[in-house]
């Protein structure tokens, strides 16, 4: 409609340019009725300009305007440094997520509030820390009434997936438009159901990529966010061609003791590393084949470490560092970085930023101990444009043992790092952190080469299952954590000032620390949990 009166209204100012004179009194309300006259074309171009502007506003936005599609991009398991363009001590070959990040921006400052996989999935789906929405152990369920990502980006006109792997609960708070969970191995069969109905999640299946493109091709007029959730490279590290990484001339990350146990176990993990990669590049080229790349803001995260001492379970770099992505065609710089400090539950205010809204409005569904309803996360939408490299002054993480396989009665860790350093507060340091690995055959040998004299295998092996109360970390002069200046007088007021902000984060949640640890199998999956954060 707005176009043909455009039409019409060109028509009429050309037959009065042939007269000089053109009369368009409706235009002016107030003006007298008679006798205004625009006798300067350039005047009338403008008057057009404004009525074209606003006529496209009226009929929707252009498609230089649309939202940005979003695509996320979970591995499951991946230790920061495995992704080769990060430069850590790796022999892992990520080839398609370097190409990612040679055409968008490496998040160097980027940290998980938590040490395994189904807190820190959800603190980026609700866009809150884990104890505050409830699902702060693992294999856990968000408290009655959590909003997240669909509830969030629906009023903004996206249509919402999760492809893969979910590890989130209760559905009532993931209302997907399309779930698309991972099927069984070596199967085209879809994912079983069981008695009550619920959709059985497979653990170790492959992820249908047709999905994908059937999820984009259904509505192409409306933008979409595909959360994508592998399982690679997940243990027990079974895919893959492990035939290409010969253990014997791997490196050994400084914080692992070198025994053949160690290296066999990297192998088979590097292997899944470059399945995983191999499954990037598929969605790249599925965004590329659908047309969908130069208007799609593509994130890929590492999720948390791997599943190998100090990394997996633990507050240290290699467990709660994540190696993060960004790719944005026209709004990204493409090879640049930016180490600003941010977290899982950033993504979500970031992403409702970047669609035209404001995350300082929204609701997640459950107050903090203040009554604050709104996110503990906030946009890094100007980090990825380049315009600042400040987020956070500090990150803040908490790992629960107690509901894990084999896991301590009770162990938490918390931990606050503002870049420089990190402060870890050990609970239960009177305790024996335990769990599957503490028996497994990588720890095992550790424990032994320390038996024939290796000072450093002995360090490593004790240190994984007896902690200080505090440990502080100088992460310029010792990046890997391997010595705790906690102690050391220079170092008190650092210590305190790192304390003072965990014990104000603690509270602003509702963690109560030993109370909140034995309470953790409370908020598993398949049990109920109304109540809110505790003041």
């Amino acid at each position: 409609m707005a176009l043909n009166a455009f039409a019409s209204l060109m028509l009429h100012y050309s037959a009065a340019m042939n007269r000089r004179r053109c009369h368009f009194p409706e235009l002016a309300p107030g003006w007298p009725s008679e006798g205004r006259v625009f006798t300067s074309p350039k005047i009338f171009q403008l008057v057009l300009g404004l009525f074209i502007v606003c006529s496209g506003r009226a009929a929707g936005a252009s498609p230089a305007e649309r939202p940005p599609n979003v695509v996320i991009f979970i591995a499951d398991d991946l230790t920061w440094h495995d992704v080769a363009c990060f430069g850590g001590p790796t022999d892992a070959r990520t080839p398609h997520l370097d190409q990612l990040a040679r055409e968008g921006m490496k998040l160097t400052g980027f940290y998980s509030p938590a040490a395994v996989c189904s807190p820190l999935r959800q603190a980026l789906l609700t866009g809150m820390y884990p104890v505050r929405n409830g699902a702060y152990p693992n294999h856990a369920k968000v408290r009655d009434g959590v909003r997240s990502l669909p509830h969030q980006l629906r009023p903004l006109g996206y249509r919402t997936a999760c492809l893969g792997k979910t590890h989130f609960d209760p559905p009532a708070s993931y209302p997907f438009d399309v779930l698309e969970i991972t099927r069984p191995a070596e199967s085209s069969t879809p994912a079983a159901a069981n008695k009550s109905g619920a959709t059985v999640e497979i653990d170790d299946g492959d992820f249908d990529f047709g999905a994908l493109e059937r999820f984009i091709r259904t509505d192409p007029q409306r933008p979409f966010c595909a959360y994508i959730a592998t399982h690679e490279p997940h243990a027990p590290w079974n895919k893959g061609d492990q035939s290409a990484f010969d253990p014997a001339k791997l490196k050994v990350p400084p914080y692992h003791v070198d025994t053949p146990e160690t290296r066999q176990d990297l192998a088979a993990y590097y292997a899944e590393v470059a399945l995983l990669d191999h499954e990037v590049g598929s969605v790249m080229a599925t965004l590329e084949k659908t047309g969908q790349t130069a208007n799609t803001l593509f994130l890929f995260v590492s999720e948390q470490g791997s599943g190998v001492p100090h990394a997996k379970w633990s507050l240290y770099n290699p467990g709660i560092r994540v190696a993060a992505i960004a790719r944005w065609p026209g709004k990204i710089k493409p090879g640049s970085e930016n180490a600003a400090l941010m977290q899982y539950v950033d993504v979500l205010p970031t992403l409702i930023a970047a669609a035209g809204g404001d995350p300082t409005k929204a609701d997640t569904g459950c107050p903090d101990t203040t009554g604050y309803r709104g996110f503990d996360g906030r946009s890094f939408l100007d980090v990825l444009r380049g315009k600042t490299n400040k987020l956070r002054d500090v990150v803040f993480a908490q790992h629960t043992t107690r509901g894990i396989k084999d896991g301590s009665e009770a162990y938490a860790s918390r931990a606050a790092c503002d870049g420089r350093w990190k402060l870890i507060v050990n609970l239960h340091a009177e305790s024996t952190f335990n769990n599957l690995l503490v028996n497994a055959p990588v720890l095992q040998s550790w424990r032994r080469k320390g038996q024939q004299g290796d000072a450093f295998a002995a360090e490593q092996a004790a240190r994984y299952t007896k902690r200080p109360a505090l440990e502080l970390y100088d992460l310029q002069a010792d990046p890997w954590e391997l010595t705790n200046v906690a102690d050391r007088p220079e170092n008190a007021a650092t210590l305190g000032r790192l304390r003072a902000q965990l014990d104000a984060w603690m509270r602003q949640q509702g963690d109560l620390g030993d109370q909140t640890e034995r309470e953790a199998t409370e908020h598993q999956a398949g049990k109920r949990s109304t109540a809110k954060p505790k003041k």
